[in-house]
């Protein structure tokens, strides 16, 4: 979502306090920055992993499909014997009685269709030939939105732009040979920025999420800007609010402390225009509602009369996604990135242990535990080291009533306060976050950071090492003793995205696994197959000029984590970011996300053609021959 980030960090900068120890200003050279790894560890790794091994021994390498060069075409281009076919699109009819796609729907509409700007998703099987896609609709682009692109904007138009976000929950049958939306599936919903929902955890009633409506503050009207997702062994949904703030503004004059500031809150909205028809919106009139967005939340997707739940035991940011894995004692871990310029990546531990096969008992288990934020350490010249993982809890390293936080509720409603207190690393814009299937290894991709170097309180280090980052990387870290409970890890970095040729050397041309067939930036969207084939995506620059000459749309890569090695496998239309990724059970389909195709007028017509406004898309992607996608 470059755009609307750009649009937020210009109309609301965050200043935040300087890091309690800067690293260094690496100065190092690209050669010999990945190494493969030796024979003996990868005859290990497929030895004690059947999946993989069988997916191995029928394909070497582990990627086992045809590279697809860049483009600037209006399509989908995925390789040779692959097909990609739209498999929901903007405003499609998500129940039997709504209305076709049409520009001129009202909210009402809107409300019974597939949402805009799909996002992170799930697969949920129901039985052999049935199943449930829960995708997240981020936002709206009013250009294409509205007939008048926004410029007459009403109450009308904001109920239907509040109507296009939140989540669309969409059943899916096999039908000649493929999985295909239904319309009548009895499990369909829409939930969106007005759906009635549950706080719940440790800031669950607390003074600062009391609102007129309110008093209790307990119950909040909608989810928005949700952009990835979790999924949870007890069958549920998890959906990430992120940049909630655009969506609050006033026509008066709001008083607003530091604290929202750090969130990005102004008078200036990030041009939606909800607070001019909503009050709830305005922040004069309600400081506090901001305060009960920014959460995870989880959906029972099976249960269309759930009330759905924000769990703020993970804290309140701009939350990515929600990876989650089970500790080998049976504990729940759940890593998040905070998607923004030097903010931080972080981990929940539950209190309780998962009850395996009792989904009852683990409908709570995140309202109970400790979150982490993470202190990355390097030696001065090294794109690798060792790290800490800092606990945000009431009462300890100056998380106390005197540097205020008045308890644990307040410790979380302001993470971002608490993680820079703790001294926590700045990162360049963390977003998703995966777990290897097999490996206790956990993969984040850091997008970019044009103040990485600027500003003070994001000097070069070892995580961070390039100034005015504009092409992103992927770090990675192992805990210690393969227990994802420790406190300490080590890292290093996956790769560097970078454009080896307009730089020819140096860290802009990305690490040694980056060349002109498969170069890219801002990696995004991440996520591994059960095979461990590690599946990349972007929302980059598409300008396919100057510091991203030969870049071309964005696109989703695949990569061996064991070689390095990485292959372009997708390339989105024009002007779209490519984002969300699942796959069924089998691993014959995968499902992905082309977002905002044509955003600011650029000339796509995606997926319709013609003349058709563009619209984003769920993408159904499968081999010609029915095999295994990537291998």
């Amino acid at each position: 979502m470059s755009r609307f980030d750009e649009i937020d960090s210009a109309n609301h900068p965050r200043e935040q306090e300087p890091e309690f120890s800067q690293l260094i200003e690496a100065g190092l050279s690209r050669r010999g920055f990945i190494k493969g790894v030796g024979a003996a560890s990868m005859v290990a790794f497929f030895a004690a992993n059947p999946v993989a091994r069988a997916v191995a021994a029928a394909t070497q390498p582990l990627l086992g499909f045809q590279g697809v060069p860049a483009s600037v075409a209006d399509t989908v281009v995925v390789p040779p014997g692959y097909k990609a076919e739209v498999l929901i699109a903007w405003g499609d009819a998500l129940f039997a009685d709504a209305p076709a796609f049409g520009q001129d729907n009202d909210g009402k509409a809107q409300a019974r269709q597939f949402g805009d700007n799909n996002d992170g998703m799930s697969f949920f099987p129901l039985g052999r030939d049935r199943a449930l896609l829960a995708v997240n609709n981020e936002y709206t682009n009013y250009e294409y939105l509205f007939a008048h692109g926004g410029k007459q904007l009403t109450a009308a138009d904001v109920a239907k732009a509040q109507a296009a976000h939140g989540v669309s929950l969409v059943e899916l049958m096999q039908a000649d040979g493929k999985w295909q939306a239904n319309p009548k599936g009895v499990l369909n919903r829409r939930i969106t920025a007005n759906t009635p929902m549950l706080l719940s955890g440790p800031a669950a009633g607390h003074a600062l999420l009391k609102t007129e409506a309110d008093p209790q503050g307990r119950s909040v009207l909608g989810t928005f800007n949700n952009c990835s997702n979790g999924q949870t062994p007890w069958g549920t949904y998890l959906t990430c609010e992120e940049n909630f703030n655009g969506y609050f503004g006033s026509e008066g004059k709001p008083a607003l402390d530091s604290r929202a500031a750090r969130y990005g809150l102004a008078a200036e909205d990030a041009g939606f225009g909800w607070h001019r028809f909503d009050e709830r919106f305005d922040l004069a009139k309600h400081p506090q509602e901001p305060n009960r967005f920014g959460w995870v939340v989880e959906i029972d997707p099976k249960d269309p009369a759930s009330i759905p739940k924000k769990r703020t035991a993970l804290g309140r940011f701009k939350h990515e996604n929600a990876a989650f894995t089970i500790n080998t004692d049976g504990h729940a871990v759940v890593y998040l990135g905070d998607d923004e310029r030097g903010e931080h990546i972080y981990r929940f531990v539950s209190k309780h242990k998962v009850a395996p096969g009792d989904d009852a008992a683990n409908r709570d288990l995140l309202d109970e535990g400790t979150l982490y934020v993470a202190r990355f350490d390097a030696k001065q010249g090294e794109l690798k080291g060792t790290g800490q993982w800092l606990p945000l809890v009431h009462g300890l390293h100056g998380l106390t009533k005197e540097n205020g936080f008045a308890d644990q509720g307040e410790v979380l409603i302001f993470a971002r306060e608490a993680a820079t207190r703790l001294g926590a690393t700045t990162m360049d814009r963390p977003e998703w976050v995966a777990v290897h299937p097999h490996r206790a290894e956990v993969y984040c991709t850091l997008t970019n950071n044009k103040n990485r170097g600027i500003k003070d309180n994001q000097p070069l280090d070892g995580a961070n090492p390039r100034a005015e980052n504009p092409y992103g990387q992927i770090i990675r870290w192992r805990p210690a003793g393969g227990d994802h409970r420790s406190d300490s890890f080590e890292w290093d970095l996956f790769l560097l995205a970078g454009n080896p040729q307009v730089n020819k050397e140096g860290l802009m041309a990305g690490s040694a696994n980056i060349n002109p067939d498969n170069m890219f930036n801002s990696p995004d969207g991440i996520g591994f197959d059960e095979a461990g084939r590690f599946w990349i995506q972007t929302d980059g620059d598409y300008s396919n000029e100057k510091k991203f000459a030969g870049m071309g749309n964005n696109q989703m890569l695949c990569a061996d984590p064991v070689s390095g090695e990485v292959r372009r496998f997708l390339t989105g239309p024009i002007a779209c970011e490519i984002t969300g990724l699942t796959f069924s059970p089998d691993w014959r389909t995968l499902f992905v996300g082309v977002q905002h195709p044509g955003e600011e007028l650029a000339p796509s017509h995606f997926p319709d053609g013609g003349q058709h406004i563009p619209r984003s898309a769920v993408l159904r992607i499968t081999r010609d021959d029915g095999g295994i996608i990537g291998a």
